[in-house]
């Protein structure tokens, strides 16, 4: 190791060590799970839609319990069911981007995940007049990077802390049981908006929306919650 080597090494280190100290390195990207508060503030989302059906009996519910909720949207759904996605808007929910075909963040690359989330930022803000501002990555799979480009795209990028699985088709009863055991202040609930019959979600809503405002939560919007 010649002399110029060994003294840029040791400015490397050196740098390196100051970095270490100062905190300057750039944080790692992640996505939102749930906010650390000890108000008893809660968010519920709903993944997948709209679909005919299924996204008018959840609204039904949400406006009978008088909750407002997040709609992560996927922009070809949006793009069948603009009705749905006004009644969405108009109700005062939230609606975020879910990208146009839900391909996972992890299998695509940089441009394909720009045109997945900027596609279906048009439809929305062609339907609403307002443009999107939180994201949620199909599946709930992401990377480092790809959270980087999304929030460089102008978005939070919002995970979840209780899933219902209700995609699975869980009874009504077994979505109940694991949102009351599993939901605490600051928490992200998981639903989805699907068009499928078998979903029990509406049903499990009825009780436990009513269950969890008897408890003392607050039911508000992703981006309420994080602010």
């Amino acid at each position: 190791m010649d002399k110029l080597t060994r003294i840029l090494r040791r400015g490397f280190l050196a740098l390196c060590a100051l970095l270490f100290i100062t905190g300057s390195f750039p944080a790692r990207a992640e996505p939102v799970r749930r906010v650390s508060t000890e108000e008893k503030r809660i968010a519920i989302t709903f993944d997948d839609g709209p679909s005919e059906e299924k996204t008018k009996e959840i609204l039904s519910i949400l406006v009978e319990n008088d909750v407002k909720a997040t709609f992560f949207v996927i922009g070809k759904n949006a793009e069948a069911h603009p009705d749905r996605i006004r009644e969405i808007y108009e109700a005062g929910h939230e609606i975020g981007n879910h990208t146009w075909s839900h391909r996972y963040l992890t299998k695509m690359k940089a441009d394909e995940i720009r045109e997945e989330v900027s596609k279906t930022e048009e439809i929305l803000t062609e339907i609403c007049g307002e443009e999107p501002r939180v994201f949620r990555p199909p599946g709930g799979y992401y990377s480092a990077d790809s959270v980087a480009l999304i929030e460089e795209m102008g978005y939070r990028c919002v995970l979840w802390s209780v899933d219902t699985r209700d995609w699975t088709m869980n009874s009504a009863e077994k979505i109940c049981q694991l949102v009351q055991n599993g939901t605490g202040c600051g928490d992200i609930i998981l639903f989805h908006d699907l068009a499928d019959k078998r979903l029990s979600t509406p049903d499990a809503l009825q009780t436990i929306l009513p269950r969890l405002r008897e408890e003392g939560y607050q039911f508000v919007t992703v981006s309420e919650l994080l602010d």
